[in-house]
């Protein structure tokens, strides 16, 4: 018992180096009990803000989720869409290329028109050339009139009926070939053109339907990004989360160790308090004693005693000094006062801006295996864990002189953390080895100092060097 008091002497937010009996003391042990109380509404307040923040990041996730799920239903139509119309290009692609064969077909229809056409004209040229040669025109009275007999004469008129019968079948052929010739040539640029402009638009659609899916996958890829942004913060969140509750249930024992030491505190006042007004009483016995008797030989005996009294006191003073001196050598590197340095190394790093972003802390660099890391002061552990930035970390608590701090010691040496959660840890006390662990790009110590609680953003660190020695 007495040495965890001893151990939390600098972890409570009294700072008192003695214990005393006066009243002011009393006041003081509430106070520093309701500050400790504070701080531990403070960080159960922050633990609602987080969870609120928590909540905020679910909803968000929620938002995110459905409009991807809005996007990947417009997608599934669009690559529905996209595939009916490329169906139908392939089709009327396929129906161009029948209608070319037809053309084809088409073509030797026309070309065989064509020829019965030159044909007939060939034959209408040689009637044209025989009227021509007998005077101009043909007279089928003439030819009539010229019968010898009856029977001449119908033999004549059924000739002249079956020449003019044969010159108008000419002519109406030559009318039906070239019509069609003509409606022909028509349907087939009129069928061409219609299946032309169908590809065409299909193509156009197509060209659309794939502009509005490489749009709506910008808009899934940006989504997917929003979604990854989202999960880091949601992690972050539930790191900060585990952290405080660690700082919780620190500070939790900080108000339970306090309770103890001031118990024990007072125990030591009553009792000094008791032999205090016992020595009292006893001087004045002494006192009566001397001036009733009024003998010198009494009174030399008294001073006697009291000499041999005091200097037995004074050596067992000096002995007690001689063994915490020595106590205090089995320790060395332990800095005196609130503070000593973390590890030994040389400082490779400040605190502020670097490679773009916030260095919260300052970082010591040193060689070998086994370099040790201790405590930078009296507290409690809050968290001793392995995260993905920090990798083996330990974060400790302390109240010093009525003031919180955290420390935090990153990329320890995998397997070294010596401490856990919850434990009290004194000044000097070893805690773990120097490693490379988490986002680390070498052997080094990374130490912090927070004024108050750590949290995500680190708006409480504060340079060390000046506080602690470094």
């Amino acid at each position: 018992m007495k040495n965890t008091i001893v151990k939390w002497t600098v972890v409570t937010t009294l700072g008192i180096g003695g214990i005393v009996a006066q009243g002011p003391f009393s006041t003081a042990n509430a106070a520093s009990v309701s500050d400790l109380n504070k701080q531990k509404e403070e960080i159960e307040s922050k633990q609602q803000d987080v969870e609120s923040e928590k909540n905020n990041k679910n909803e968000e996730l929620d938002s995110i989720h459905d409009e991807q799920a809005s996007v990947e239903e417009e997608l599934e139509r669009l690559n529905t869409a996209i595939s009916t119309t490329q169906v139908n290009i392939i089709e009327k692609k396929e129906q161009i290329e029948t209608t070319k064969d037809d053309v084809a077909k088409l073509e030797k229809q026309i070309k065989a028109t064509q020829k019965r056409i030159d044909e007939r004209n060939e034959v209408l040229k040689d009637r044209a050339r025989a009227m021509q040669e007998t005077g101009g025109a043909v007279s089928y009275m003439d030819v009539l009139m010229g019968a010898q007999s009856i029977s001449d004469l119908i033999d004549r008129v059924g000739a002249v009926a079956t020449i003019v019968e044969a010159d108008r079948a000419i002519l109406k052929e030559q009318e039906a070939d070239k019509k069609l010739l003509e409606d022909s040539k028509a349907e087939l640029k009129e069928k061409l053109s219609s299946l032309e402009t169908m590809l065409s638009e299909l193509e156009d659609m197509k060209a659309d339907l794939d502009s509005k899916k490489k749009e709506k996958d910008k808009v899934m890829a940006q989504l997917e990004e929003e979604e990854g942004h989202v999960h880091a913060e949601m992690l972050s969140l539930e790191e900060e989360e585990a952290i405080l509750a660690d700082q919780k249930v620190a500070m939790e024992k900080a108000i339970e160790l306090e309770k103890q030491r001031q118990a024990e505190a007072a125990r030591k006042a009553e009792e000094e308090r008791k032999k205090q007004e016992a020595a009292e009483a006893a001087a004045a016995a002494e006192a009566a004693a001397a001036k009733a008797k009024a003998a010198q030989s009494s009174s030399s005996s008294s001073k006697s005693s009291s000499s041999s009294s005091s200097s037995s006191s004074s050596k067992s003073s000096s002995s007690s000094s001689s063994s915490s001196s020595s106590s205090a050598a089995s320790t060395p590197g332990v800095s005196s006062g609130n503070w000593t340095k973390p590890a030994n190394g040389v400082l490779t790093s400040g605190l502020g801006q670097r490679w773009g972003t916030f260095h919260a802390g300052i970082d010591l660099a040193a060689t070998g295996d086994n370099v040790a890391i201790v405590a930078a002061a009296d507290g409690v552990v809050i968290r001793s864990y392995t995260s993905s930035s920090y990798g083996e970390a330990i974060f400790v608590a302390h109240s010093i002189n009525g003031q919180q701090y955290t420390t935090v010691y990153a990329h320890m040496k995998s397997g070294s953390r010596k401490v856990s959660a919850g434990q009290v840890v004194s000044k000097g006390q070893r805690i773990g080895t120097m490693g490379n662990t988490g986002d680390s790009q070498g052997q080094h110590l990374h130490f912090e100092l927070h004024k108050g609680e750590w949290n995500a953003a680190k708006s409480n660190a504060i340079n060390p060097i000046g506080i602690v020695p470094i």
